[in-house]
């Protein structure tokens, strides 16, 4: 799976926020929710327009910005 395929970024839509494709679900809300300790079944339960492989792109998705940003943390040398 191509996280790119299952992740749209349309200044029409959410006005330009990362969402799933063919939804209005911003990846950051499928992300806070794992974050918050919610189960990807709670997730799509929640969600009826999501798969599971909608929220496994939302996890590529901030893999890859975590290894093209760099963000300074307290007591970071």
């Amino acid at each position: 799976m191509n996280w790119r395929d299952r992740i749209t970024i349309d200044p029409q839509v959410c006005h330009g926020r990362p969402c799933i494709a063919g939804t209005r679900v911003l990846v950051t809300v499928v992300l806070d929710n794992l974050a918050a300790g919610i189960s990807a079944d709670q997730i799509l339960n929640g969600y009826p327009t999501l798969v599971a492989d909608d929220i496994q792109a939302a996890l590529w998705y901030a893999a890859e910005l975590a290894r093209e940003r760099i963000v300074s943390l307290p007591g970071a040398i």
